[in-house]
């Protein structure tokens, strides 16, 4: 079994050494996955697939992880030449999150086209069908979607685009089924959430429907947590979301979620009093090795 073991960066104008540098350190250190988030309307904020390609050229193994592209203001067609660039000059370590866009009124304010919730979820599954066109070797692509028009486009293969979904409504979950190769809850949630257990059948049922298996679609948590030196007596609190504890209790937390649960990976967002490295430092050099261990 393959879990992917990832974190997630700050991605701050303000911070750029400390990104590049944490993420030089978790390449050496055999993390899978580096995730930033696409909010272009911050107010110090950089832009997640520029600074990906930054990373990217930086390190050697690690895969870089937009968590999740905010899709009203990347048309696909040319998120999908983004990608295709990116996967060729890093030699296939990126990973493309896909939302249906989040904040409505911070995309529009950016010139974003204002739609209807049922048209952003249409947009979202016709951009994953269209990346995978696009990405994939074949004759020119031609598509009258209604979002997104396009007459015969070349595509620029590469291996298998990898593409994670944020979805959380029925029927962005549903397009997950048919479309994704991977899943992120959304709010955080993990294993134990009422929103997992509600949404994931969705996802398996849409699945099957298409000819899928619903492995085939795997379940990466964004997990943040505090890792603490003494274990806690409570590490998840009261409405059951995980807080964080020794790392005793982080690898039986996430050693259990794997083998009891299905987990497919979990991307770290550092918690607590001590520094973003040294907890970056403590998920990868002891708490990722031994849930690996213990899964093996």
């Amino acid at each position: 079994m393959t879990v992917r073991f990832g974190y997630g960066a700050p991605l701050d104008a303000r911070a750029i050494p400390d990104l590049l540098r944490l993420a030089e350190r978790a390449d050496r250190d055999g993390l899978a996955h580096v995730s930033v988030a696409d909010h272009p309307y911050g107010a110090h904020a950089l832009d997640a697939y520029a600074a990906i390609g930054f990373v990217l050229a930086r390190t050697e193994r690690i895969a870089g992880l937009v968590n999740v592209t905010n899709l009203p203001l990347r048309p696909a067609p040319i998120l999908a030449r983004t990608a295709s660039t990116l996967a060729a000059l890093s030699g296939d370590r990126l990973v493309v999150g896909l939302g249906a866009g989040g904040a409505p009124d911070r995309i529009t304010a950016m010139g974003g086209r204002q739609q209807t919730p049922r048209q952003a979820v249409e947009a979202f599954e016709e951009a994953m069908v269209l990346l995978r066109s696009l990405t994939t070797a074949g004759s020119a692509v031609t598509s009258d979607g209604p979002h997104y028009p396009v007459t015969g486009i070349p595509p620029v293969a590469v291996p298998r685009l990898q593409i994670w979904t944020g979805s959380n409504g029925p029927k962005s979950l549903a397009a997950t089924g048919r479309q994704a190769d991977g899943w992120i809850p959304g709010h955080a949630a993990d294993w134990l959430s009422e929103i997992y257990r509600t949404s994931r059948p969705i996802i398996d049922a849409a699945a099957a429907e298409v000819g899928r298996k619903p492995s085939d679609v795997a379940t990466i948590y964004n997990f943040p947590g505090a890792i603490t030196d003494r274990p806690l007596d409570r590490p998840r609190d009261g409405e059951g979301r995980w807080i964080g504890g020794s790392v005793d209790q982080w690898v039986e937390e996430l050693s259990g979620a794997v083998l009891e649960h299905e987990a497919a990976g979990f991307t770290y967002f550092p918690r607590g009093d001590a520094s973003y490295e040294s907890s970056l430092g403590r998920w990868a050099q002891e708490i990722v090795p031994a849930v690996r261990a213990a899964i093996s």
